[in-house]
Protein backbone atom coordinates (compact mmCIF):
# COMPACT_ATOMS: atom_id res chain seq x y z
CA UNK A 1 0.00 0.00 0.00
CA UNK A 2 2.83 2.38 0.99
CA UNK A 3 4.65 1.66 -2.27
CA UNK A 4 1.51 2.47 -4.25
CA UNK A 5 1.04 5.71 -2.28
CA UNK A 6 4.65 6.72 -3.03
CA UNK A 7 4.20 5.84 -6.69
CA UNK A 8 0.98 7.91 -6.87
CA UNK A 9 2.73 10.88 -5.30
CA UNK A 10 5.65 10.64 -7.73
CA UNK A 11 3.28 10.41 -10.71
CA UNK A 12 1.21 13.41 -9.55
CA UNK A 13 4.33 15.40 -8.71
CA UNK A 14 5.89 14.65 -12.12
CA UNK A 15 2.65 15.61 -13.87
CA UNK A 16 2.33 18.93 -12.01
CA UNK A 17 5.99 19.82 -12.55
CA UNK A 18 5.68 18.99 -16.25
CA UNK A 19 2.52 21.07 -16.61
CA UNK A 20 4.09 23.99 -14.75
CA UNK A 21 7.12 23.89 -17.07
CA UNK A 22 4.88 23.73 -20.16
CA UNK A 23 2.97 26.81 -19.01
CA UNK A 24 6.24 28.62 -18.18
CA UNK A 25 7.82 27.92 -21.57
CA UNK A 26 4.66 28.43 -23.65
CA UNK A 27 4.59 31.28 -26.16
CA UNK A 28 3.43 33.52 -24.61
CA UNK A 29 4.08 32.03 -21.14
CA UNK A 30 1.11 31.48 -18.85
CA UNK A 31 2.67 32.34 -15.50
CA UNK A 32 -0.64 32.30 -13.61
CA UNK A 33 -1.30 28.63 -14.48
CA UNK A 34 2.37 27.75 -13.93
CA UNK A 35 2.13 29.12 -10.37
CA UNK A 36 -1.20 27.34 -9.85
CA UNK A 37 0.37 23.96 -10.79
CA UNK A 38 3.31 24.52 -8.42
CA UNK A 39 1.01 25.54 -5.54
CA UNK A 40 -0.99 22.35 -6.11
CA UNK A 41 2.09 20.30 -5.17
CA UNK A 42 1.67 21.36 -1.53
CA UNK A 43 -1.72 19.57 -1.40
CA UNK A 44 0.14 16.28 -2.01
CA UNK A 45 1.95 16.74 1.35
CA UNK A 46 5.41 16.36 -0.23
CA UNK A 47 8.53 15.45 1.79
CA UNK A 48 10.65 18.43 3.05
CA UNK A 49 13.22 18.41 0.18
CA UNK A 50 10.49 18.61 -2.49
CA UNK A 51 8.52 21.11 -0.45
CA UNK A 52 11.63 23.32 -0.17
CA UNK A 53 12.37 23.01 -3.90
CA UNK A 54 8.77 23.93 -4.78
CA UNK A 55 8.95 27.03 -2.58
CA UNK A 56 12.19 27.93 -4.40
CA UNK A 57 10.56 27.46 -7.82
CA UNK A 58 7.60 29.63 -6.81
CA UNK A 59 9.86 32.31 -5.32
CA UNK A 60 12.04 32.39 -8.43
CA UNK A 61 9.10 32.61 -10.87
CA UNK A 62 7.34 35.28 -8.82
CA UNK A 63 10.59 37.29 -8.75
CA UNK A 64 11.27 36.88 -12.49
CA UNK A 65 7.76 37.24 -13.91
CA UNK A 66 5.66 39.29 -11.47
CA UNK A 67 5.84 42.39 -9.30
CA UNK A 68 4.80 40.47 -6.18
CA UNK A 69 8.22 40.63 -4.53
CA UNK A 70 6.83 40.16 -1.00
CA UNK A 71 5.22 36.81 -1.92
CA UNK A 72 8.45 35.82 -3.72
CA UNK A 73 10.40 36.55 -0.53
CA UNK A 74 7.97 34.48 1.56
CA UNK A 75 8.46 31.43 -0.66
CA UNK A 76 12.25 31.84 -0.76
CA UNK A 77 12.36 32.26 3.01
CA UNK A 78 10.28 29.07 3.41
CA UNK A 79 12.61 27.22 1.01
CA UNK A 80 15.67 28.35 2.95
CA UNK A 81 14.26 27.58 6.41
CA UNK A 82 12.95 24.15 5.34
CA UNK A 83 16.30 23.16 3.83
CA UNK A 84 18.62 24.44 6.59
CA UNK A 85 18.20 21.26 8.64
CA UNK A 86 18.35 18.87 5.68
CA UNK A 87 21.53 16.83 5.82
CA UNK A 88 22.11 16.56 2.09
CA UNK A 89 23.96 19.27 0.19
CA UNK A 90 21.28 20.54 -2.17
CA UNK A 91 21.68 23.36 -4.69
CA UNK A 92 18.11 24.46 -3.89
CA UNK A 93 19.13 25.40 -0.35
CA UNK A 94 21.85 27.78 -1.46
CA UNK A 95 19.99 29.05 -4.51
CA UNK A 96 17.15 30.16 -2.21
CA UNK A 97 19.58 31.90 0.17
CA UNK A 98 21.42 33.63 -2.67
CA UNK A 99 18.28 34.95 -4.40
CA UNK A 100 16.65 36.00 -1.12
CA UNK A 101 19.81 37.91 -0.13
CA UNK A 102 19.90 39.52 -3.60
CA UNK A 103 16.31 40.76 -3.14
CA UNK A 104 17.06 42.10 0.35
CA UNK A 105 20.11 43.92 -0.99
CA UNK A 106 18.16 45.40 -3.91
CA UNK A 107 15.58 46.68 -1.39
CA UNK A 108 18.49 48.21 0.59
CA UNK A 109 17.93 45.79 3.46
CA UNK A 110 21.53 44.67 3.79
CA UNK A 111 21.03 44.14 7.54
CA UNK A 112 18.84 41.16 6.55
CA UNK A 113 20.96 40.01 3.61
CA UNK A 114 24.28 39.84 5.51
CA UNK A 115 23.38 37.40 8.33
CA UNK A 116 21.54 35.19 5.81
CA UNK A 117 24.61 34.98 3.59
CA UNK A 118 26.95 34.43 6.55
CA UNK A 119 24.88 31.43 7.64
CA UNK A 120 24.73 30.09 4.07
CA UNK A 121 28.52 30.50 3.70
CA UNK A 122 29.05 28.49 6.88
CA UNK A 123 26.73 25.70 5.65
CA UNK A 124 28.15 25.60 2.11
CA UNK A 125 31.75 24.62 2.85
CA UNK A 126 31.23 21.24 1.17
CA UNK A 127 29.55 22.88 -1.85
CA UNK A 128 32.48 24.73 -3.49
CA UNK A 129 30.56 26.63 -6.17
CA UNK A 130 27.90 27.99 -3.79
CA UNK A 131 30.45 28.73 -1.07
CA UNK A 132 32.46 30.87 -3.48
CA UNK A 133 29.43 32.47 -5.06
CA UNK A 134 28.07 33.64 -1.71
CA UNK A 135 31.48 34.91 -0.59
CA UNK A 136 31.51 37.06 -3.73
CA UNK A 137 27.91 38.14 -3.07
CA UNK A 138 28.54 39.15 0.55
CA UNK A 139 31.78 40.93 -0.39
CA UNK A 140 29.80 42.92 -2.99
CA UNK A 141 27.34 44.09 -0.29
CA UNK A 142 30.17 45.19 2.01
CA UNK A 143 31.90 46.95 -0.93
CA UNK A 144 28.67 48.82 -1.78
CA UNK A 145 28.56 49.98 1.87
CA UNK A 146 32.23 51.02 1.52
CA UNK A 147 33.31 48.57 4.24
CA UNK A 148 36.34 47.58 2.18
CA UNK A 149 38.10 45.89 5.10
CA UNK A 150 35.26 43.36 5.54
CA UNK A 151 34.90 42.90 1.76
CA UNK A 152 38.64 42.28 1.28
CA UNK A 153 38.71 39.84 4.19
CA UNK A 154 35.92 37.78 2.55
CA UNK A 155 37.68 37.84 -0.82
CA UNK A 156 40.92 36.77 0.87
CA UNK A 157 39.05 33.87 2.52
CA UNK A 158 37.66 32.96 -0.88
CA UNK A 159 41.13 32.92 -2.46
CA UNK A 160 42.43 30.57 0.25
CA UNK A 161 39.37 28.31 -0.07
CA UNK A 162 39.68 28.13 -3.87
CA UNK A 163 43.42 27.41 -3.59
CA UNK A 164 42.69 24.50 -1.22
CA UNK A 165 40.08 23.29 -3.74
CA UNK A 166 42.85 23.28 -6.40
CA UNK A 167 41.19 25.97 -8.51
CA UNK A 168 43.82 28.27 -9.97
CA UNK A 169 41.14 30.17 -11.92
CA UNK A 170 38.77 31.00 -9.04
CA UNK A 171 41.71 31.76 -6.71
CA UNK A 172 42.78 34.43 -9.21
CA UNK A 173 39.23 35.80 -9.54
CA UNK A 174 39.13 36.31 -5.76
CA UNK A 175 42.62 37.87 -5.72
CA UNK A 176 41.91 40.25 -8.59
CA UNK A 177 38.53 41.23 -7.08
CA UNK A 178 40.36 42.02 -3.84
CA UNK A 179 42.90 44.06 -5.83
CA UNK A 180 40.04 46.01 -7.41
CA UNK A 181 38.59 46.94 -4.00
CA UNK A 182 42.02 47.87 -2.63
CA UNK A 183 42.45 50.11 -5.67
CA UNK A 184 39.08 51.80 -5.01
CA UNK A 185 40.13 52.21 -1.35
CA UNK A 186 43.48 53.68 -2.55
CA UNK A 187 45.60 51.25 -0.52
CA UNK A 188 48.60 51.45 -2.84
CA UNK A 189 50.87 49.13 -0.82
CA UNK A 190 48.36 46.27 -0.68
CA UNK A 191 47.34 46.85 -4.31
CA UNK A 192 50.96 46.29 -5.35
CA UNK A 193 51.27 43.15 -3.18
CA UNK A 194 47.99 41.64 -4.43
CA UNK A 195 48.63 42.44 -8.10
CA UNK A 196 52.20 41.09 -7.88
CA UNK A 197 50.92 37.76 -6.50
CA UNK A 198 48.17 37.60 -9.13
CA UNK A 199 50.59 38.52 -11.94
CA UNK A 200 52.97 35.69 -11.02
CA UNK A 201 50.07 33.19 -10.91
CA UNK A 202 48.86 34.30 -14.36
CA UNK A 203 52.41 33.96 -15.77
CA UNK A 204 52.58 30.39 -14.37
CA UNK A 205 49.11 29.49 -15.75
CA UNK A 206 48.70 25.91 -16.98
CA UNK A 207 44.96 25.93 -17.79
CA UNK A 208 42.87 26.88 -20.79
CA UNK A 209 43.88 29.85 -22.97
CA UNK A 210 40.46 31.56 -22.79
CA UNK A 211 40.58 31.61 -18.98
CA UNK A 212 44.16 32.90 -18.97
CA UNK A 213 43.35 35.73 -21.39
CA UNK A 214 40.25 36.66 -19.39
CA UNK A 215 42.28 36.84 -16.17
CA UNK A 216 45.03 38.75 -17.97
CA UNK A 217 42.50 41.36 -19.16
CA UNK A 218 41.21 41.72 -15.56
CA UNK A 219 44.78 42.03 -14.24
CA UNK A 220 45.86 44.57 -16.88
CA UNK A 221 42.71 46.70 -16.42
CA UNK A 222 43.57 46.95 -12.71
CA UNK A 223 47.21 47.76 -13.50
CA UNK A 224 46.21 50.50 -15.96
CA UNK A 225 43.70 51.99 -13.47
CA UNK A 226 46.34 51.81 -10.71
CA UNK A 227 48.78 53.90 -12.78
CA UNK A 228 46.07 56.30 -13.98
CA UNK A 229 44.81 56.92 -10.43
CA UNK A 230 48.40 57.89 -9.60
CA UNK A 231 48.45 60.24 -12.61
CA UNK A 232 51.26 58.21 -14.22
CA UNK A 233 50.16 58.59 -17.82
CA UNK A 234 53.50 57.71 -19.42
CA UNK A 235 54.15 54.69 -17.19
CA UNK A 236 50.78 53.19 -18.11
CA UNK A 237 51.52 52.87 -21.84
CA UNK A 238 53.16 49.38 -21.87
CA UNK A 239 50.34 47.89 -19.74
CA UNK A 240 47.70 49.55 -21.93
CA UNK A 241 49.34 48.15 -25.07
CA UNK A 242 49.39 44.67 -23.51
CA UNK A 243 45.73 45.07 -22.55
CA UNK A 244 44.76 45.96 -26.11
CA UNK A 245 46.67 42.90 -27.38
CA UNK A 246 44.96 40.67 -24.80
CA UNK A 247 41.46 41.81 -25.74
CA UNK A 248 42.27 41.11 -29.41
CA UNK A 249 43.51 37.64 -28.45
CA UNK A 250 40.40 36.82 -26.41
CA UNK A 251 38.00 37.91 -29.16
CA UNK A 252 39.79 35.59 -31.61
CA UNK A 253 39.51 32.52 -29.35
CA UNK A 254 36.74 30.14 -30.41
CA UNK A 255 33.49 30.42 -28.43
CA UNK A 256 33.53 26.63 -27.89
CA UNK A 257 36.48 27.19 -25.55
CA UNK A 258 34.44 29.39 -23.18
CA UNK A 259 33.47 26.62 -20.76
CA UNK A 260 36.65 24.69 -20.36
CA UNK A 261 36.81 23.43 -16.78
CA UNK A 262 35.06 20.35 -15.44
CA UNK A 263 35.61 21.63 -11.89
CA UNK A 264 32.28 23.02 -10.66
CA UNK A 265 34.04 25.71 -8.62
CA UNK A 266 35.26 27.24 -11.92
CA UNK A 267 31.76 28.05 -13.22
CA UNK A 268 32.34 31.77 -12.63
CA UNK A 269 32.82 34.30 -15.40
CA UNK A 270 34.39 37.65 -14.63
CA UNK A 271 32.81 39.40 -17.62
CA UNK A 272 31.48 38.32 -21.01
CA UNK A 273 33.89 39.08 -23.86
CA UNK A 274 31.62 41.85 -25.18
CA UNK A 275 31.65 43.62 -21.81
CA UNK A 276 35.43 43.27 -21.63
CA UNK A 277 35.72 45.02 -25.00
CA UNK A 278 33.68 47.97 -23.69
CA UNK A 279 35.83 48.10 -20.54
CA UNK A 280 39.06 48.20 -22.57
CA UNK A 281 37.60 51.07 -24.63
CA UNK A 282 36.75 52.82 -21.34
CA UNK A 283 40.25 52.59 -19.83
CA UNK A 284 41.71 53.70 -23.18
CA UNK A 285 39.41 56.75 -23.02
CA UNK A 286 40.55 57.42 -19.43
CA UNK A 287 44.20 57.32 -20.51
CA UNK A 288 43.60 59.52 -23.57
CA UNK A 289 41.76 62.06 -21.42
CA UNK A 290 44.61 62.37 -18.91
CA UNK A 291 47.22 62.49 -21.66
CA UNK A 292 45.26 65.15 -23.57
CA UNK A 293 44.44 63.25 -26.77
CA UNK A 294 40.88 64.45 -27.40
CA UNK A 295 40.64 62.82 -30.85
CA UNK A 296 41.22 59.40 -29.22
CA UNK A 297 38.72 60.20 -26.45
CA UNK A 298 36.08 60.83 -29.12
CA UNK A 299 37.04 57.85 -31.26
CA UNK A 300 36.97 55.24 -28.48
CA UNK A 301 33.96 56.74 -26.71
CA UNK A 302 31.95 56.51 -29.94
CA UNK A 303 32.97 52.87 -30.42
CA UNK A 304 32.19 51.97 -26.80
CA UNK A 305 28.79 53.71 -26.74
CA UNK A 306 27.77 51.98 -29.99
CA UNK A 307 28.75 48.63 -28.49
CA UNK A 308 26.77 49.41 -25.32
CA UNK A 309 23.64 50.25 -27.33
CA UNK A 310 23.89 46.92 -29.19
CA UNK A 311 24.40 44.97 -25.95
CA UNK A 312 21.54 46.75 -24.20
CA UNK A 313 19.14 45.52 -26.87
CA UNK A 314 20.00 41.94 -25.85
CA UNK A 315 20.38 42.41 -22.09
CA UNK A 316 20.24 45.72 -20.21
CA UNK A 317 22.80 44.65 -17.60
CA UNK A 318 23.33 47.35 -14.91
CA UNK A 319 27.09 47.21 -15.54
CA UNK A 320 26.55 48.57 -19.04
CA UNK A 321 24.90 51.67 -17.56
CA UNK A 322 27.92 52.12 -15.26
CA UNK A 323 30.25 51.95 -18.26
CA UNK A 324 27.98 54.34 -20.18
CA UNK A 325 27.93 56.98 -17.43
CA UNK A 326 31.75 56.88 -17.08
CA UNK A 327 32.20 57.24 -20.84
CA UNK A 328 29.79 60.17 -20.88
CA UNK A 329 31.70 61.86 -18.03
CA UNK A 330 34.90 61.72 -20.09
CA UNK A 331 33.40 62.78 -23.41
CA UNK A 332 31.67 65.76 -21.69
CA UNK A 333 35.06 67.01 -20.41
CA UNK A 334 36.43 66.45 -23.90
CA UNK A 335 33.62 68.58 -25.43
CA UNK A 336 34.27 71.42 -22.96
CA UNK A 337 37.99 71.43 -23.76
CA UNK A 338 37.24 71.51 -27.49
CA UNK A 339 34.76 74.38 -27.04
CA UNK A 340 31.63 72.36 -27.80
CA UNK A 341 29.45 73.42 -24.85
CA UNK A 342 26.16 72.80 -26.69
CA UNK A 343 26.80 69.07 -26.97
CA UNK A 344 28.35 68.97 -23.48
CA UNK A 345 25.22 70.20 -21.67
CA UNK A 346 23.02 67.82 -23.69
CA UNK A 347 25.32 64.94 -22.71
CA UNK A 348 25.23 66.00 -19.04
CA UNK A 349 21.46 65.73 -19.29
CA UNK A 350 21.86 62.32 -20.95
CA UNK A 351 24.09 61.20 -18.06
CA UNK A 352 21.27 62.11 -15.64
CA UNK A 353 18.88 60.13 -17.83
CA UNK A 354 21.14 57.03 -17.67
CA UNK A 355 21.06 57.29 -13.86
CA UNK A 356 17.29 57.77 -13.73
CA UNK A 357 16.40 54.09 -13.58
CA UNK A 358 19.18 53.17 -11.15
CA UNK A 359 19.15 55.06 -7.84
CA UNK A 360 22.51 53.58 -6.82
CA UNK A 361 24.15 54.81 -10.02
CA UNK A 362 22.86 58.32 -9.35
CA UNK A 363 24.15 58.13 -5.75
CA UNK A 364 27.64 57.08 -6.88
CA UNK A 365 27.87 59.56 -9.78
CA UNK A 366 26.02 62.61 -8.48
CA UNK A 367 29.23 64.36 -7.40
CA UNK A 368 30.71 63.87 -10.89
CA UNK A 369 27.54 65.20 -12.58
CA UNK A 370 27.57 68.39 -10.48
CA UNK A 371 31.33 68.74 -11.11
CA UNK A 372 30.65 68.61 -14.86
CA UNK A 373 27.87 71.19 -14.46
CA UNK A 374 30.37 73.38 -12.58
CA UNK A 375 32.92 73.04 -15.42
CA UNK A 376 30.20 73.81 -17.98
CA UNK A 377 29.07 76.87 -16.00
CA UNK A 378 32.72 78.05 -15.84
CA UNK A 379 33.04 77.71 -19.62
CA UNK A 380 29.82 79.75 -19.99
CA UNK A 381 31.23 82.41 -17.64
CA UNK A 382 28.37 81.75 -15.16
CA UNK A 383 30.65 81.95 -12.13
CA UNK A 384 27.98 82.09 -9.41
CA UNK A 385 26.37 78.94 -10.83
CA UNK A 386 29.79 77.26 -11.07
CA UNK A 387 30.45 78.12 -7.41
CA UNK A 388 27.10 76.56 -6.38
CA UNK A 389 27.65 73.45 -8.52
CA UNK A 390 31.13 72.81 -7.13
CA UNK A 391 29.88 73.16 -3.54
CA UNK A 392 27.06 70.70 -4.33
CA UNK A 393 29.60 68.29 -5.85
CA UNK A 394 31.83 68.49 -2.75
CA UNK A 395 28.80 67.72 -0.55
CA UNK A 396 28.16 64.50 -2.49
CA UNK A 397 31.80 63.48 -3.07
CA UNK A 398 33.43 60.69 -1.11
CA UNK A 399 36.59 60.64 -3.23
CA UNK A 400 39.66 62.52 -2.03
CA UNK A 401 40.97 63.03 -5.57
CA UNK A 402 37.62 64.22 -6.95
CA UNK A 403 37.28 66.66 -4.03
CA UNK A 404 40.78 67.99 -4.72
CA UNK A 405 39.93 68.42 -8.43
CA UNK A 406 36.75 70.31 -7.45
CA UNK A 407 38.57 72.56 -4.97
CA UNK A 408 41.18 73.48 -7.60
CA UNK A 409 38.49 74.47 -10.10
CA UNK A 410 36.63 76.34 -7.38
CA UNK A 411 39.88 78.19 -6.69
CA UNK A 412 40.06 79.23 -10.37
CA UNK A 413 36.42 80.41 -10.16
CA UNK A 414 37.30 82.60 -7.15
CA UNK A 415 40.34 84.02 -8.96
CA UNK A 416 38.22 84.89 -12.00
CA UNK A 417 35.58 86.50 -9.75
CA UNK A 418 38.22 88.44 -7.81
CA UNK A 419 37.24 86.71 -4.55
CA UNK A 420 40.71 86.70 -3.01
CA UNK A 421 39.58 85.91 0.54
CA UNK A 422 37.52 82.93 -0.59
CA UNK A 423 40.53 81.67 -2.57
CA UNK A 424 42.79 81.99 0.48
CA UNK A 425 40.23 79.93 2.40
CA UNK A 426 40.88 77.07 -0.08
CA UNK A 427 44.64 77.45 -0.22
CA UNK A 428 45.39 74.98 2.55
CA UNK A 429 43.39 72.29 0.71
CA UNK A 430 45.13 72.75 -2.64
CA UNK A 431 48.68 73.57 -1.52
CA UNK A 432 50.87 71.12 -3.53
CA UNK A 433 53.42 71.00 -0.71
CA UNK A 434 50.76 69.70 1.72
CA UNK A 435 48.79 67.25 -0.41
CA UNK A 436 49.13 64.22 1.87
CA UNK A 437 45.80 62.62 0.89
CA UNK A 438 46.54 62.00 -2.79
CA UNK A 439 49.11 59.92 -4.63
CA UNK A 440 48.15 61.48 -7.95
CA UNK A 441 51.10 62.94 -9.84
CA UNK A 442 48.79 64.83 -12.23
CA UNK A 443 46.71 66.41 -9.43
CA UNK A 444 49.85 67.62 -7.65
CA UNK A 445 51.11 69.09 -10.92
CA UNK A 446 47.72 70.80 -11.39
CA UNK A 447 47.92 72.24 -7.87
CA UNK A 448 51.20 73.97 -8.78
CA UNK A 449 49.45 75.41 -11.85
CA UNK A 450 46.60 76.85 -9.73
CA UNK A 451 49.16 78.47 -7.42
CA UNK A 452 50.95 79.85 -10.46
CA UNK A 453 47.67 81.29 -11.69
CA UNK A 454 46.96 82.92 -8.31
CA UNK A 455 50.38 84.56 -8.09
CA UNK A 456 50.01 85.71 -11.73
CA UNK A 457 46.69 87.41 -10.86
CA UNK A 458 48.53 89.18 -8.01
CA UNK A 459 51.36 90.22 -10.40
CA UNK A 460 53.88 88.23 -8.30
CA UNK A 461 55.48 87.12 -11.54
CA UNK A 462 58.67 85.51 -10.26
CA UNK A 463 56.75 83.31 -7.82
CA UNK A 464 54.29 82.44 -10.59
CA UNK A 465 57.15 81.36 -12.88
CA UNK A 466 58.57 79.17 -10.14
CA UNK A 467 55.24 77.35 -9.63
CA UNK A 468 54.69 76.96 -13.37
CA UNK A 469 58.17 75.55 -13.97
CA UNK A 470 57.38 72.91 -11.34
CA UNK A 471 54.12 72.18 -13.18
CA UNK A 472 55.98 71.85 -16.48
CA UNK A 473 58.60 69.54 -14.98
CA UNK A 474 55.89 67.24 -13.57
CA UNK A 475 53.68 67.46 -16.69
CA UNK A 476 56.54 66.64 -19.06
CA UNK A 477 57.60 63.70 -16.90
CA UNK A 478 54.24 62.00 -17.53
CA UNK A 479 53.16 63.43 -20.93
CA UNK A 480 50.33 65.53 -19.46
CA UNK A 481 49.90 67.51 -22.69
CA UNK A 482 47.01 69.74 -21.69
CA UNK A 483 48.68 70.84 -18.46
CA UNK A 484 51.88 71.48 -20.41
CA UNK A 485 50.08 73.71 -22.96
CA UNK A 486 48.24 75.66 -20.20
CA UNK A 487 51.48 76.22 -18.27
CA UNK A 488 53.40 77.30 -21.37
CA UNK A 489 50.79 79.86 -22.44
CA UNK A 490 50.56 81.29 -18.91
CA UNK A 491 54.36 81.54 -18.72
CA UNK A 492 54.28 83.27 -22.11
CA UNK A 493 51.72 85.73 -20.76
CA UNK A 494 53.94 86.44 -17.73
CA UNK A 495 57.05 87.05 -19.86
CA UNK A 496 55.04 89.37 -22.12
CA UNK A 497 53.80 91.27 -19.04
CA UNK A 498 57.46 91.67 -18.00
CA UNK A 499 58.40 92.97 -21.46
CA UNK A 500 60.41 89.88 -22.43
CA UNK A 501 58.96 89.26 -25.90
CA UNK A 502 61.55 86.74 -27.03
CA UNK A 503 61.05 84.43 -24.02
CA UNK A 504 57.30 84.89 -24.29
CA UNK A 505 57.33 83.69 -27.89
CA UNK A 506 59.48 80.69 -26.90
CA UNK A 507 56.65 79.67 -24.56
CA UNK A 508 53.54 80.62 -26.53
CA UNK A 509 54.55 79.09 -29.90
CA UNK A 510 54.89 75.48 -28.58
CA UNK A 511 51.78 76.06 -26.41
CA UNK A 512 49.82 76.92 -29.57
CA UNK A 513 51.16 73.87 -31.42
CA UNK A 514 50.36 71.51 -28.54
CA UNK A 515 46.91 73.04 -28.01
CA UNK A 516 46.20 72.50 -31.72
CA UNK A 517 47.04 68.79 -31.42
CA UNK A 518 44.77 68.28 -28.40
CA UNK A 519 42.77 70.39 -29.59
CA UNK A 520 42.11 72.83 -26.74
CA UNK A 521 40.20 75.78 -28.21
CA UNK A 522 40.50 77.97 -25.10
CA UNK A 523 44.30 77.70 -25.00
CA UNK A 524 44.39 78.33 -28.76
CA UNK A 525 42.28 81.47 -28.27
CA UNK A 526 44.58 82.64 -25.47
CA UNK A 527 47.77 81.82 -27.39
CA UNK A 528 46.60 83.48 -30.63
CA UNK A 529 45.77 86.63 -28.65
CA UNK A 530 49.32 86.70 -27.24
CA UNK A 531 50.94 85.84 -30.57
CA UNK A 532 49.23 88.67 -32.46
CA UNK A 533 50.63 91.09 -29.82
CA UNK A 534 54.09 89.51 -30.05
CA UNK A 535 54.15 89.70 -33.87
CA UNK A 536 52.96 93.32 -33.72
CA UNK A 537 55.82 94.16 -31.32
CA UNK A 538 58.34 92.44 -33.61
CA UNK A 539 56.90 94.18 -36.71
CA UNK A 540 55.90 90.95 -38.48
CA UNK A 541 52.62 92.17 -39.98
CA UNK A 542 51.98 89.01 -42.05
CA UNK A 543 52.09 86.71 -39.02
CA UNK A 544 50.25 89.28 -36.93
CA UNK A 545 47.43 89.27 -39.50
CA UNK A 546 47.38 85.46 -39.52
CA UNK A 547 47.06 85.33 -35.71
CA UNK A 548 44.34 88.02 -35.83
CA UNK A 549 42.40 85.83 -38.26
CA UNK A 550 42.90 82.74 -36.09
CA UNK A 551 41.85 84.63 -32.96
CA UNK A 552 38.74 85.94 -34.72
CA UNK A 553 37.83 82.40 -35.90
CA UNK A 554 38.22 80.91 -32.41
CA UNK A 555 36.24 83.80 -30.88
CA UNK A 556 33.45 83.45 -33.42
CA UNK A 557 33.22 79.68 -32.94
CA UNK A 558 33.10 79.98 -29.14
CA UNK A 559 30.57 82.84 -29.21
CA UNK A 560 28.25 80.98 -31.59
CA UNK A 561 28.44 77.87 -29.45
CA UNK A 562 27.91 79.97 -26.30
CA UNK A 563 24.75 81.48 -27.80
CA UNK A 564 23.41 78.07 -28.90
CA UNK A 565 24.00 76.68 -25.40
CA UNK A 566 22.05 79.49 -23.75
CA UNK A 567 19.09 78.70 -26.03
CA UNK A 568 18.88 75.08 -24.86
CA UNK A 569 16.44 74.28 -22.07
CA UNK A 570 19.11 71.93 -20.65
CA UNK A 571 21.20 75.04 -19.88
CA UNK A 572 18.85 75.48 -16.89
CA UNK A 573 20.59 72.51 -15.24
CA UNK A 574 23.23 74.92 -13.93
CA UNK A 575 20.63 76.11 -11.39
CA UNK A 576 19.93 72.55 -10.13
CA UNK A 577 21.68 71.86 -6.83
CA UNK A 578 19.13 69.86 -4.86
CA UNK A 579 16.61 67.04 -5.29
CA UNK A 580 16.14 64.81 -8.34
CA UNK A 581 17.21 65.88 -11.82
CA UNK A 582 14.67 68.27 -13.40
CA UNK A 583 13.88 66.07 -16.40
CA UNK A 584 11.20 68.49 -17.61
CA UNK A 585 14.04 70.65 -18.94
CA UNK A 586 14.54 68.36 -21.92
CA UNK A 587 12.57 69.84 -24.80
CA UNK A 588 15.16 69.44 -27.54
CA UNK A 589 14.36 65.81 -28.26
CA UNK A 590 17.98 64.82 -27.66
CA UNK A 591 17.25 61.90 -25.36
Amino acid sequence: MAATSTENFENCYAALIGLAENYRTASPPNIRLCIHCLQSIFSLNPPPPIKARTHLQLGTILHSHTKNIDLSKQHLDSAWKLSIDLAEVDDAKFEAASLLAYIYDKQRKSSEAKPLLLQAIELSKSAPFWHCRMLFQLAQIYATEKDFTAACRLLGDGAEYALAAKSQYTTLLFLLSKGMLLLINRDAVQVNETLSRAGMMIDQWTGAAVQQESLKVFFLVLQVCHYLSAGQVKRVKPALKQLQQSIQAITQLHSDDDHVSSNKIDMFQWLPKEHMCVLVYLVTVMHSMQAGYMDKVQKYTDKALMQIEKLKMLDAHPLLSSFQIMLLEHIIMCRLIMGNKTTAIQEIFQACHVCQGQPRLFTTHRAQIHTLLGLYAMSMNCMEAADAQFHTAIKHSDSTDLSLFIYMNLGIVYLRMGKQQEFLGLLERINPEKLEHTNSHSLKASAYYVQGLQTFFQARFNEAKSYLRETLKMANAEDLNRLTSCSLVLLGHIFLSQGNSRESQNMVTPAMQLAGKIPDVHVQLWASSLLKDLYRLSGDSVKEEEECRLHANFSKMLLEDHFQSTQLSEHGLIQWTDGPCPFHLNTTGGI
